[in-house]
């Protein structure tokens, strides 16, 4: 297996009902980062038990993040795409 896969399209993970895409803008610790989403929102997500330190989140990351129904500025993240990923979303002008 190589890095390079031909040019071709991969299959990605995409933002059910209730996600959005959201850039990754500061590492707050304890587990939470602030994230600028696509509806233009910023907000603050708590990284789950299951992702940390399985799935290392930095700044500029593109996550996919479920805003709370009860509160609207925070949100969970459920998704991190890795930079080959993030840029074909950016390509397919999914994100910007």
């Amino acid at each position: 297996m190589s890095d390079n896969d031909g040019g071709r399209r991969k299959n990605l993970r995409m933002p059910d009902d209730d996600e959005v895409f959201a850039t990754v803008t500061n590492m707050l610790g304890a587990n939470r980062v602030k994230v600028r989403c696509a509806d233009g929102t910023e907000r603050t997500a708590r990284i789950p038990g299951k992702m940390q330190k399985r799935i290392w989140i930095r700044e500029d990351d593109v996550v996919l993040v479920e805003p709370w129904d009860w509160q609207d500025e925070k949100a969970d993240v459920k998704w991190r795409y890795d930079k080959q990923e993030a840029d074909q979303l950016r390509e397919e002008g999914h994100i910007q």
